[in-house]
């Protein structure tokens, strides 16, 4: 079940090959801070929704030169996070909404969220912002110490917290919480669920977080069996997408069930059913299946699979449906 070519990169993702993260320089303050002061240095604000600053008149991220940095956030940490295209790029995190927007006004930019801009921004773009706000949430929810309460100080370039007592020095790491989310297959059709609150017709992968002691491929059997009650066997890795919305990793599988029986265990899922192809494409045409939106690893998952056993691209069977539906005649 291996798919019939590399998987691309999926939207947040492919970011190394733009970006040295310079993990192994973050320690030298005065090496950071020569970086930061520099004429090509770039900043990238996240307000307090985890939004972030884009060109009025394109779909483009608004960075603030060192000057811009300098003049509206100098009193602001900055946080490196690494060297792409020659030029180091590093993030600010501003938690106060009013200074947020007088920020927007004097930059002459708009605010955007990643969901929306995700898929509009180049792929670096948008792999630089979800990483950048990432690591905003982190620092925003990683104050105190977990051993002893005392007040964090940021270190290592906003890459890691230190414990301000002596007694403890404790130090606190950027945390990602992992998920899996599969494509389960049954001779010739792939299991997908929806949640009660989903637009109608809105189906998608399994998912669920990983529990402790817990292996990737048994996280898959786990929570299929809880979510559905479907049996899994073999499961085949298929690719990762960082998810920090707000700070997830989605590690992606096609998987093979034992058995096609779906018996629902709790309320997490209102429906769970098969769908062969022909069934997808069908529902596409006449508007009764939506699959997840594009910048999901979820919709990859669905695309892949489709072209696997059909020979059909997901992408352009939903942009032929609908405009299909947008010709036919109002009743």
């Amino acid at each position: 079940m291996t798919p019939i070519a590399p998987p691309r990169p999926n939207t947040f993702a492919g970011l190394s090959l733009v970006l040295d993260r310079v993990a192994e320089r973050r320690e030298d303050t005065a090496w950071v801070n020569d970086l930061a002061a520099s004429a090509g240095a770039r900043f990238i604000v996240i307000d307090p929704l985890g939004e972030t600053f884009v060109q009025r008149d394109d779909m483009l991220l608004r960075w603030l030169t060192a000057a811009e940095r300098e003049r509206l956030l100098g009193d602001h940490r900055a946080s490196l996070l690494g060297i792409a295209h020659g030029r180091p790029h590093f993030m600010i995190a501003v938690d106060d909404v009013e200074r947020a927007g007088s920020l927007a006004e004097s930059l002459h930019a708009q605010r955007a969220g990643l969901r929306d801009a995700g898929l509009q921004l180049p792929a670096d773009e948008a792999a630089l912002f979800a990483y950048a706000k990432g690591l905003a949430h982190w620092q925003r929810e990683t104050l105190h110490c977990a051993r002893c309460g005392t007040e964090l100080v940021m270190v290592a370039a906003g890459h890691r917290a230190q414990c301000n007592n002596p007694s403890c020095g404790r130090l606190h790491f950027p945390r990602t919480d992992a998920a899996i989310i599969v494509l389960v297959e049954h001779e010739g059709a792939c299991l997908l669920g929806r949640q009660a609150g989903w637009p109608k017709g809105r189906y998608s992968t399994l998912a669920g977080f990983i529990e402790p002691g817990e292996a990737l491929e048994d996280a898959v059997r786990r929570e299929v069996a809880e979510e559905s009650g479907v049996a899994v066997g073999d499961v085949f890795y298929h690719s990762s997408q960082p998810w920090p919305l707000p700070a997830s990793l989605m590690v992606g599988f096609f998987a093979k069930a034992l058995s096609p029986e779906i018996r629902l265990r709790d309320d997490e899922l209102e429906e769970a059913r098969w769908f062969t192809p022909t069934q997808i494409l069908d529902g596409l045409a006449d508007g009764s299946f939506l699959p997840s939106p594009p910048l999901s690893v979820s919709y990859r998952l669905l695309s892949d699979w489709l072209k696997m056993r059909a020979g059909v691209e997901l992408e352009s069977a939903v942009r032929d449906a609908r405009a299909a539906r947008a010709e036919r005649p109002v009743a």
